[in-house]
């Protein structure tokens, strides 16, 4: 059984720390797609910013999300299919991303902030430090049922949660 034509990216959502670069680049990897994880898309400004402490503004995430939407479409024209990981909070922002793409399907990997805040004191290296965490639960518009948004638990594994999306999106690997 083959993809369904309707999908070809996938954009895997949620709050800093909730697993989207993981879930994201083992989803892309099992299913043999390009993959880009958002952060690579921000500007050294934003990196610097998040790095103070200071959460984004829309404004400072509008290139962002711009850059994003470039990559997405480029996916499209190309019938090259990806998946992408952005925190893609509020609607505002799915809508940019997804908005008159109907291949694009978003996944929203949900948990709890005490859970989340424990991952995130566990990473390393990362600019996006767990003091910024209750700004992105503070931003964080949970999907409403016309987005049609597939909402994950982040409760298994990684392994499992991307099994959980490829059967619940009907996905397998190969095009």
């Amino acid at each position: 059984m083959s993809n369904p034509p309707d999908i070809e990216v996938v954009l895997i959502a949620g709050v800093s720390g909730s697993g989207k670069s993981t879930v994201g680049g083992l989803l892309a990897e099992r299913l043999g797609w390009d993959y880009a994880e958002a952060d690579a898309f921000h500007s050294p400004a934003n990196v610097a910013k998040m790095r103070a402490g200071h959460p984004l503004t829309d404004a400072d995430r509008a290139p962002w999300l711009r850059a994003i939407a470039a990559w997405i479409d480029g996916r499209l024209a190309s019938g090259r299919p990806g998946v992408v990981s952005c925190s893609a909070l509020k609607r505002a922002y799915r809508d940019q991303l997804t908005g008159g793409r109907p291949a694009v399907r978003t996944v929203m990997l949900d948990g709890d902030r005490d859970v989340i805040a424990e991952r995130m004191r566990r990473r390393h290296g990362h600019f996006f430090g767990a003091g910024l965490l209750d700004s992105q639960f503070a931003d964080l518009e949970r999907p409403a049922p016309d987005e049609h948004v597939l909402t994950v638990p982040i409760t298994d594994s990684p392994e499992e949660t991307v099994a959980r999306i490829m059967k619940s999106l009907d996905l397998t690997p190969g095009h």
